[in-house]
């Protein structure tokens, strides 16, 4: 609220939170803070003391449902370990996942899905930024697994029984430097071409906001490219 000039101090901050209904905040840290301004609110008479109740009820009763004031061996969490992580059993349900909120926008002329059958003696081409770059697959906030079971559009289709080339055109997604002979190449001699596109956090991120929705860079450039 105060980065965005809705209020003008932390104590103004914490009397328009509390008053709609806020009751968590993402500090700065702790002495650089508005929660820290909550007594001299309440001493103030901005807020009431029901009020700052009501506000931490909640949050208490969250932290006692999960357990944080329980005894460790009465927390199932507790027994979790390493092996847990990337367990088979998690990998797979992160793929059932991924398989149901896909969104497909258009479908000319029944292009997809492929199928492996379809595929053999073919010549595929995968295409853009995205396409072999396993750092710009995650987004903000995101947790990075381990190299090995990160599958990146290229290596996931080098599966398939065809013929798999690659051409990035630009290495990363802001795609100032672009080599459009690299993605004609593979993309001419291609039956498939799959090109690979988007912003990642190197182009868009909490904090960092464009102003319009255009591919960033010659990422167009290279859409048409490949198209063509």
């Amino acid at each position: 609220m105060l980065g965005h000039h809705y209020t003008r101090t932390f104590l103004e901050t914490a009397v328009a939170s509390m008053n709609a209904g806020c009751n968590l905040e993402l500090s700065f840290g702790m002495r650089n803070n508005v929660f820290m301004h909550i007594p001299e609110a309440l001493a103030m008479g901005n807020i009431t003391l029901q009020m700052l109740r009501d506000r931490v009820r909640p949050l208490f009763y969250t932290r006692m449902r999960l357990g944080e004031f329980d005894p460790p061996a009465m927390n199932p969490y507790s027994t979790l370990n390493l092996s847990t992580v990337q367990s088979p059993e998690h990998r797979n349900l992160s793929l059932e996942a991924a398989v149901k909120s896909f969104v497909l926008l258009k479908n000319v002329q029944g292009t997809l899905p492929l199928r492996a059958r379809d595929l053999h003696g073919k010549r595929l081409a995968v295409v853009g930024p995205f396409a072999d770059n396993p750092r710009v697959l995650f987004g903000d906030y995101a947790p990075v697994p381990e190299p090995q079971y990160i599958y990146t559009p290229r290596r996931g289709l080098e599966m398939l029984p065809a013929n798999v080339t690659f051409a990035a055109g630009c290495r990363e997604p802001p795609c100032h430097q672009y080599s459009r002979e690299e993605v004609m190449s593979a993309a001419g001699a291609a039956d498939v071409v799959v090109v690979c596109l988007g912003t990642g956090i190197d182009v868009e991120t909490e904090g960092k906001d464009r102003r319009d929705l255009s591919l960033p860079g010659h990422q167009l450039d290279l859409l048409q490219d490949a198209v063509q």
